[in-house]
Order: C-alpha cells, then structure tokens, then sequence
C-alpha cells in the first residue's frame, strides 16, 4: 500500500497519528506514547511540536492533545510565510500559481455549488457594492475573500483548497487588502466578480471562466 511505503519517512508522531484514526478525540499522555512508541519524552515532544505547526494536533494545558481533520493550509503557511519574509517577490510566484488552479479548476467547482451557495454568492456581491457605494467609501477585502473561497469550497480536495486559503492570508500579509488600487480598480474588479456570479446562477460557465481570467490578470496591472 502506498501508506505503508510513505510512512516511514514520517516521524514516530505522524506515523502513530495515521495508523490510529480510530483516535480522534484525546490522545494518551505523552508519557504513554512514549513508551508505545520506544522514543524519549524530549524526541516526542520535538515531533510534537510539528504535528502542531502543520496543523495536525491541538494541544491544551486542560484537555491534551487532540487530533484535527487533516488540512493543507497550515504547512503551506508556515513555509509561504518565510517565503516572504525572505522577498515579498515569492507572493508574485505563489499568486500565479494560485490563479492557474482557479482557473483549472473552475468548472468543476461551480457545477458543484448549490442554490444555497449561489444564493451567498449574490448577498456577497450585494455587500460588496454597498461598501463601494458607502460614504466613506470601504475596501470590500472581506467579501473579496469570501467569494473566491465561496466559489471553490465544494471541491473535494483538501491540498487545492489549502493553496487558495493560504493566499488570502498571504495577500493580506503583503498588503494588497488596504485602498492602493483606487476607486477606479475596485469598481473593475467587482464588475468582473458579478459576471463571475450571473454566469454561475445562470449556467454560463464559460462566461464566468473568461471573467475570472481577465480579472486576475488586474491584480499585475494595479496602480
């Protein structure tokens, strides 16, 4: 099996964590796993400590150490985060990346959406335009994020979904959440989101694939 032949190149921790689904709510005492796994108390805290950054345990002083549904986004986090802190140049990189899964996977996520999903799609459209139509004028960052999570939250594949959350916290980490594009910029970028989501409600999938190419294309053009 493929499990067995990736396994031992994972950690004493992860491998315990695999081989136990069963052990989904408190896991025993770090004692007890490490005696169960013949590894000392400092090496299993060492491994512990990474199950935690990459998201796959949650430990707390009351309640020990939980397992938690498996998530790509915290290991794209932590190594993206020193990506950038290294050269904001690396977000480029990542976005592009990211704009070629949306656009791969856009068929396959919208045939996949419900009318309860469609239907939070058009009241994040409707929020967007009253930020940009406010006095003052707000930044509709927020919906910004929710819509493109919205649109591909039905795929069944936790690493495509890590790499898209993983961008939003990123874009926020460079900065590109605040008001520097102008009024101009946003209105563009919301007009293309609503073809994005009439073509959705309406079936015309393919209407919304060229809007979603084109707008992403305005992030590289911004003022």
């Amino acid at each position: 099996m493929l499990r067995e032949r990736v396994s031992p190149n994972i950690s004493e921790f992860l491998r315990y964590l695999a081989s136990h689904p069963e052990a989904d709510d408190k896991l025993p005492s770090l004692n007890d796993l490490s005696r169960e796994l013949n590894i000392s108390l400092a090496s299993l805290r060492e491994q512990l400590e990474v199950a935690r950054a990459l998201g796959f345990v949650e430990v707390r002083q009351k309640t020990g150490t939980r397992r938690l549904g498996y998530s790509f986004t915290p290991a794209i986090r932590q190594s993206l985060g020193y990506a950038l802190a290294l050269n904001d140049e690396h977000f480029r990189k990542f976005a592009e990346m990211r704009n070629h899964l949306e656009a791969a996977y856009w068929y396959e996520a919208v045939k996949l959406l419900t009318e309860e999903d469609k239907h939070e799609l058009n009241i994040i459209i409707t929020r967007a335009w009253e930020k940009l139509r406010g006095t003052p004028v707000q930044v509709p960052h927020e919906e910004h994020r929710k819509l493109h999570l919205a649109i591909f939250n039905r795929l069944d594949n936790p690493f495509v979904i890590g790499v898209l959350e993983a961008y939003w916290e990123a874009y926020e980490a460079v900065g590109l959440n605040v008001f520097a594009g102008g009024y101009e910029y946003l209105q563009e970028v919301w007009r293309y989101h609503q073809v994005m989501v009439e073509s959705i409600c309406n079936g015309q999938f393919e209407v919304g694939y060229e809007a979603l190419v084109r707008h992403t294309d305005l992030l590289y053009h911004r003022p």
